[in-house]
């Protein structure tokens, strides 16, 4: 009797056997699209981001069919599924794998594309949205609505572009576009995060600083607590040595601490996207030279996956998401106003876009005395349609404001959400597609290798070994190449990089290093006789 009782509750399906069901699917289809992602890598037209939306629109289509028309998915968007589980791994990669040489070389630049023109393209689209989408009659919505769209639609989604760029080939244009991308994104949830809590019922000039105010304060106390986390981080390794016992907590040890670092944000209010992304930045510089080799391998390994995991993932479902019946099915009834929101939010986002890039080029353009700085316009043109599509983190913060568990029966919050849906769709397929034709139109395969810039790195230790010893002992020198006082504002910014980053050289090779680890400091490996702990200053760069 026993038995039989045994024997009949196996074969009964488990109580969560739809969540079981649900999460096998995805699963088998990011297999599916790692496949056939492979198998297109050389295509022309198509890439990832693009396989892993088509598998989700037909996915979702299957569903759709098979329900008779009831639903066209096995699981519900969570905006705490994406920011809390989803999001932190991609942002962390981000920043761990960034070429910190390139970027921080690039850091004016990139900060004018990141911060200033997010804040311009969030005014343009908040400013349009005011003017444009107010007449279209959608429903109530409050002036906190639209400024909530500028933030939402200022989020851009480079993945696209960044996958057609080499680094190795393009290492300037690819740290624009890249590090462009990563601010961007830390700004506009920012920005996304102060409007939230800004009262927009009494608007005065005094509610506006005080808006100014609390975003400046999100963005430095989100800096210094990723900052912080990280060489809390390095310090702890560095002193404890947990790779003479075991790697795996070297390893885990990493995971944890980033992963803390960015659910402390989170529960002070801040940017998590900030905290965590400056948080792998530190990571990479001090706490991945800290542990042995087989951690530093796979930790690189580690993070690159579940970044890439996430991804694939997020396309997934933005694909099947699409075909949400229960929202479509409010918004059929005014279906002119949701094709009018979506036509007007693209124009916006051209526009914005566009009101930017181009003007800040030509303000880096003037701060570089060389030709060889400079932005040209074949550059400024693909850095304006890098920034054109639209991805996770928009269709997450569109969730988080207009809808409620997954779904609104809202109708004006039900077209907010069905509009961003087509925004992304049509940004990420159209203006994806097009993207590698139009990047080998403009960068010719055959003379990417040839890109230089005066930002770049140099060719070899040979010709930096020859500068030093042409320039002599008591030059100040950094890559070989003889600094000059900034005599003038145009000067500093002419060369803001080779200044800073030379001071940061000299202050971070006599104290940080020595304190927190990195370059050059050699960690205990099991097995050998002797506990090697001091600090060996390297003066190669880091990448």
């Amino acid at each position: 009797m026993g038995l039989g009782a045994v024997m009949m509750g196996l074969a009964d399906p488990p109580a969560n056997y739809g969540s079981i069901s649900a999460v096998g699917l995805f699963v088998a289809l990011m297999c599916v699209c790692i496949i056939v992602g492979h198998l297109l890598e050389e295509n022309r037209w198509m890439n990832e981001s693009i396989t892993a939306l088509f598998i989700g629109l037909g996915t979702g289509a299957v569903i759709l069919m098979a329900s008779s028309g009831k639903h066209s998915r096995v699981l519900v968007f969570s905006e705490d599924l994406f920011f809390i589980y989803l999001l932190p791994p991609i942002i962390f990669n981000a920043g761990f794998q960034v070429k910190k040489k390139q970027f921080f070389r690039n850091f004016m630049t990139i900060t004018l594309f990141g911060a200033v023109g997010t804040l311009i393209s969030f005014t343009v689209i908040s400013l349009g949205a005011l003017g444009l989408v107010s007449k279209l009659n959608i429903g109530e919505l409050e002036l906190g609505d639209y400024l909530a769209l500028g933030a939402i639609f200022s989020a851009t989604d480079s993945v696209c572009t960044l996958q057609v760029l080499n680094q190795d080939d393009t290492p300037f244009l690819y740290s624009l576009v890249f590090g462009e991308g990563v601010v961007n994104d830390a700004t506009s949830v920012v920005l996304f995060n102060a409007i939230q809590s800004f009262s927009t019922g009494s608007f005065s000039g005094v509610n506006l600083l005080k808006f100014g105010g609390s975003f400046l304060y999100l963005f430095c106390t989100s800096t210094f607590l990723g900052v912080a986390s990280g060489l809390i981080s390095a310090y702890v390794i560095k002193k404890l040595y947990f790779g003479r016992h075991s790697t795996d907590r070297e390893v885990a040890i990493m995971m944890l601490m980033a992963y803390l670092s960015y659910m402390i944000a989170e529960l002070l209010d801040l940017s998590g996207i900030l905290t965590v992304f400056f948080c792998g930045i530190v990571m990479s510089h001090y706490t991945w030279h800290n542990v042995t080799e087989s951690s530093r391998v796979t930790t690189k390994h580690a993070f690159a996956t579940l970044s890439f995991m996430a991804e694939t993932f997020l396309f997934l479902y933005v694909g099947m998401d699409a075909l949400d019946i229960e929202k479509w099915k409010i918004v059929r009834e005014t279906p002119i106003k949701s094709i009018a929101l979506s036509s007007t939010i693209l124009a916006l986002v051209l526009v914005s876009r566009a009101a930017f890039v181009f003007p800040l080029s030509l303000l880096s353009n003037w701060s570089k005395k060389t030709p060889m700085g400079k932005i040209s316009f074949k550059q400024q043109v693909i850095i304006w349609w890098a920034g054109l599509m639209r991805g996770a983190v928009s269709i997450a913060l569109a969730y988080n404001k207009f809808a409620r568990s997954g779904h609104t029966q809202l109708p004006s919050n039900a077209i907010m959400i069905t509009g961003t849906i087509s925004v992304v769709l049509f940004s990420t397929i159209v203006f994806g597609i097009l993207t590698k034709p139009l990047i080998r139109l403009l960068n010719p395969p055959r003379y990417l290798s040839r890109e230089q810039s005066a930002l770049s790195e140099p060719s070899s230790p040979k010709t930096f070994l020859e500068r030093l010893i042409e320039n002599g002992p008591d030059a100040d020198l950094e890559n070989g190449v003889s600094l000059r006082r900034p005599s003038s504002l145009r000067l500093l910014l002419a060369s803001p990089t080779r200044s800073v980053h030379y001071y940061w050289r000299k202050f971070d090779n006599s104290f940080m290093r020595p304190v927190f680890g990195g370059r050059g400091f050699v960690p205990f490996v099991p097995g050998s006789p002797t506990e090697s702990s001091v600090p060996l200053l390297s003066t190669t760069e880091d990448n």
